[in-house]
């Protein structure tokens, strides 16, 4: 991913969120991601750490319309998915998507249990959740121009407890350095994450 893009989109991100009352704490943890695919604009998504703390976590996060975070599942976190501004939707399957499991997903729709056709697609409005349990593989993007999610989370270790469908996917993009960033990623403050 060059350098150039994560700038705009980093930009982008600072600007929606202003727009919309949201306010960074002190030195935030950026991360921004074409998931080593090459197109953040289908596969894309940029991400502040507000808390990482190894109980819990809290992730503001920003997309712009397409801009996809591929199927993935956790070994040990439990997360609340949370549509903050915009719109947005999330694919749900029981199993790998590509193996079309047949068995119901059980998660939380507003806080209340449901269950749901594995390859469900549940959309989602401003403030608006939805509670995944690990194992629950998922897909999100924001269906409005621009979309600010919320996550809520027990601990988060992106290195070790993302298992993504496709295993072309890598969590942190390499990065081309084709002019000086505007804020340094977490996989660049913490080498080997």
């Amino acid at each position: 991913m060059k350098r150039s893009e994560i700038n705009h989109l980093i930009l982008g991100a600072k600007a929606c969120w202003a727009e919309n009352g949201w306010t960074l704490p002190p030195d935030p943890q950026w991360d921004v991601t074409d998931f080593g695919l090459g197109d953040w604009q289908k596969f894309g998504l940029v991400l502040v750490n507000l808390a990482n703390e190894s109980e819990y976590c809290e992730k503001l996060m920003y997309v712009q319309r397409g801009m996809v975070t591929p199927p993935h599942t956790h070994i040990k976190k439990k997360e609340d998915i949370i549509c903050r501004w915009g719109t947005m939707k999330i694919d749900v399957w029981s199993g790998l998507p590509e193996s079309n499991p047949t068995e119901a997903v059980s998660l939380k729709y507003n806080g209340k249990p449901t269950t749901v056709p594995s390859g469900s697609t549940i959309q989602l409005r401003a403030g608006e959740r939805v509670t995944l349990m690990p194992g629950v593989y998922h897909q999100f993007e924001g269906t409005s121009d621009e979309c600010i999610i919320g996550e809520v989370s027990t601990a988060n270790d992106d290195v070790n407890d993302n298992l993504f469908s496709n295993p072309e996917v890598g969590r942190f993009s390499e990065i081309i350095e084709d002019e000086p960033p505007i804020e340094r990623l977490v996989n660049e403050q913490n080498p080997g994450n």
